[in-house]
């Protein structure tokens, strides 16, 4: 992805053969031993995020980093050792799970001799290469640029020697440097004029659906936690779901029908992940903004990964970054059975039993899925209340509108009226009222 187009010499492009898939690469975990995650799980993660985008990793590595160092993060011994390991598998690139600074990047690109990137910056990658629509293109674009901007002085270190003048005006190498930081800083401003734009546009469509009404159900959950497994089940749709980091980026809304509710409108989401990078938090608000509004969310849980409780705990702080009520209702949807021994499954059933907010599924085979269906249809219902209604018999409309807004439960004629049995919500009857009076 040309991630920073409009401005000169900022971004990966100038090293972009160190991307092109198949590149060796070496995935390299700074331990501080502060994490409530399994380090090889950690390790099997970062190797996942860097195979999403077709790299080829040869080694894994976790070194344990009691102090941080400033310059490189990890010790200089450490950086030697690496370095011989690239020169042994003949690597090209190094991925760091952590967050680098720019200083500590260059440094490490010059002692390991081979490019460096770190988590944030895979992780842009990644969806700079999967975002389809051009709402999602623009998000990357402009998480990329707010990425980038602080890092410009990687790409023009050729001209540092050149500096000269007074001090006061600086040399062409810092200037060249403020000019490009000024077209990323203009590029951002264009871009967040667009997704402002975007935003109102879905804020728009959300009234749409809040008028008509028909209730939102947000799917949300880790990355490869199997939402788009789930979502294309309920739906019939066919949205990409494989077994793959990040294989949903743009949100997909389709309508479904549930018991006692004639339509509800279904949203897969993009996955989340621990330490996603800030920028796309931000760059993604207005597609997140659907999970926000969302009447009911659905938390997607993979409950065969070892980590899946600090993954639980991931997606939760970013629903409340984000701003999600909590006062929301949800469900967790243990998923991936299929994937459980009976040994695993025995230990989970009690748990899920205990609870009224868990159901045990199998998006992929669908086990589950119904009673998750009747669960979910049973609290959107939840406040309705069962209305006898006298309609002519000659209104087909009202007739049609009481069975697309709410559940029918008997109708009966008394000569030129018919008699509906309904179930429906206040507001619901409200509307009715209004409209048939």
């Amino acid at each position: 992805m040309s991630a920073v187009s409009g401005s000169s010499g900022a971004g990966f492009d100038r090293d972009r053969d160190e991307f092109a898939r198949g590149a060796r690469t070496i995935v390299l975990l700074p331990d501080r031993g502060d994490s409530s995650r399994d380090a090889e799980a950690r390790l099997d993660e970062s190797a996942g995020l860097a195979m999403a985008i077709g790299l080829d990793v040869v080694e894994r590595v976790a070194l344990r980093v009691r102090q941080p160092r400033p310059a490189t993060l990890i010790g200089s011994g450490q950086v030697e050792e690496l370095a011989q390991r690239i020169v042994m598998e003949e690597a090209r690139l190094v991925v760091v799970d952590a967050a680098l600074t720019p200083v500590q990047q260059r440094n490490l690109e010059t002692g390991l001799g081979a490019k460096v990137i770190d988590r944030t910056g895979l992780i842009l990658e990644i969806f700079g290469e999967r975002a389809a629509t051009a709402e999602g293109r623009l998000q990357v674009e402009l998480a990329h640029l707010d990425y980038q901007a602080g890092r410009l002085v990687r790409s023009w270190t050729h001209l540092e020697r050149q500096r000269g003048g007074f001090g006061f005006l600086g040399g062409p190498g810092e200037t060249q440097i403020e000019a490009d930081r000024r077209l990323i800083r203009d590029r951002m401003a264009r871009l967040r004029r667009e997704l402002d734009q975007v935003s109102r546009t879905r804020g728009l469509h959300r009234e749409r659906r809040q008028r008509a009404p028909w209730p939102v159900i947000a799917l949300v959950g880790y990355t490869n936690a199997g939402k788009s497994t789930l979502f294309n089940r309920l739906t019939g749709s066919a949205v990409m779901a494989e077994d793959l980091l990040f294989a949903t980026l743009d949100p997909t809304l389709r309508q479904i029908s549930l018991p006692g509710l004639d339509k509800a409108i279904l949203s897969d989401t993009v996955g989340f992940v621990s330490d996603l990078p800030t920028q796309l938090v931000a760059a993604f608000k207005a597609t997140l903004e659907e999970v926000v509004s969302a009447d009911l969310l659905i938390h997607v849980r993979d409950v065969a990964h070892p980590d899946t409780e600090a993954q639980r705990a991931d997606v939760e702080a970013v629903l409340d970054e984000i701003g999600v009520d909590p006062a929301t209702p949800r469900f967790e949807a243990w998923n991936k059975l299929d994937l459980l021994d009976d040994e695993r499954r025995q230990s989970l059933s009690p748990e899920a039993a205990r609870r009224d907010d868990v159901m045990a599924i199998s998006a992929l085979t669908g086990e589950g899925v119904d009673a998750l269906v009747d669960t979910v249809a049973a609290r959107l219902t939840a406040g309705h209340r069962r209305y006898e209604i006298a309609v002519p018999a000659t209104d087909g409309a009202a007739a049609a509108w009481l069975h697309a807004h709410g559940e029918v439960l008997d109708q009966h004629s008394e000569g030129e009226t018919t008699i509906f049995a309904v179930r429906m919500g206040e507001g619901d009857h409200a509307r009715f009222t209004r409209r048939f009076a």
